[in-house]
């Protein structure tokens, strides 16, 4: 494996037994992640993102496949790989009843780390967090937005080469999603991490050096956010029509839209030719008595090009 490769998957494959049988939750899932990177793992509930990181992480038993973080294997090597990677998974749980500075000991004391060290990096981290003022503050009684950020400064009290994040900003407010993405960009910079993270949002993804994009258990498309965003044929027109649900049907059966998503009261339409089909998009809907508002020629964003992949894979399947 390549030394610059930071975590490595190569055919990762992860069954449960059910009581109707097995059920396939990872199916050969192949990436890598470069040391450095910010690699996004993007995809609905249900896709199989955080039973891909545990496999990673040597948390759960893979079925088949492999499946490496620095050169270390998840099944034979998980004490190397906890001391070198940090952690926080979906339901982290910081104990409550601690205070920030208490939270902090306690998770440097789990990862063997010297009271020497803990003097020099805890007051560093909680600075970098923002959470100086708030050392005698319980968890419990922290804001959303700070456990996580309490919750980041915890997984990097040994220092690790590798952090793992698993839907870090669900649940958090715009603000303090925008502030932990700020923390998580200044350590990439600043400490050359190698971030690894998964999430619902798909405007995180733009955020990232490489996605993956994860559709019942498999990867459907694995590159940069710009490159995934190309794979969608077509320019994009978006538009607000006067009567929704009767443009909603209308416009995807005229000649030269290759594909309609809905996006709240608007419409977003892929088509071959913009200023050709602008015109007759137009002239169908006013025929019908429906007017066109603001339609314009926009970029398509992650989102867009995620819906089309599964449409794309739904249909070949």
């Amino acid at each position: 494996m390549n030394e610059n490769v930071t975590i490595f998957t190569r055919d990762l494959v992860k069954r449960f037994k059910t009581k109707s049988g097995a059920v396939t939750a990872v199916d050969g899932v192949t990436l890598q992640v470069r040391r450095g990177e910010t690699y996004g793992l993007i995809g609905p509930d249900g896709a199989g993102k955080t039973t891909t990181t545990r496999v990673i992480l040597g948390l759960l038993e893979r079925s088949g496949g492999e499946s490496r973080i620095l050169g270390y294997d998840s099944m034979r090597d998980t004490y190397a790989i906890r001391e070198r990677v940090g952690y926080i998974a979906q339901q982290f749980a910081l104990p409550a009843d601690l205070t920030v500075m208490e939270n902090m000991r306690f998770f440097a004391n789990i990862q063997s780390v010297s009271r020497k060290d803990q003097r020099e990096r805890i007051p560093e981290l909680l600075e970098f967090a923002g959470l100086s003022a708030f050392t005698k503050r319980l968890a419990g009684r922290l804001s959303g937005g700070m456990k996580k950020k309490l919750a980041l400064a915890c997984s990097l009290v040994h220092e690790p080469d590798v952090v793992m994040l698993d839907e870090p900003t669900l649940g958090v407010d715009p603000v303090s999603r925008r502030e932990f993405w700020g923390m998580l960009g200044d350590l990439r910079t600043e400490k050359g991490l190698t971030i690894f993270f998964c999430t619902p949002y798909m405007d995180e993804a733009e955020r990232c050096n490489w996605v993956g994009l994860m559709y019942e258990g498999q990867l459907i498309a694995h590159d940069s956010p710009e490159t995934i965003k190309q794979m969608v044929p077509g320019r994009l027109l978006e538009f607000t029509p006067s009567n929704f649900v009767p443009a909603w049907r209308l416009v995807p059966d005229l000649e030269g839209v290759l594909e309609v998503q809905t996006y709240g009261v608007m419409l977003h339409v892929f088509v071959d030719d913009v200023g050709k089909r602008r015109r007759e998009i137009e002239t169908a809907l006013a025929a019908q008595g429906i007017t066109c508002e603001g339609m314009r020629e926009i970029e398509p964003r992650m989102e867009e090009a995620f819906i089309s992949l599964i449409r794309k894979q739904r249909r070949e399947e």
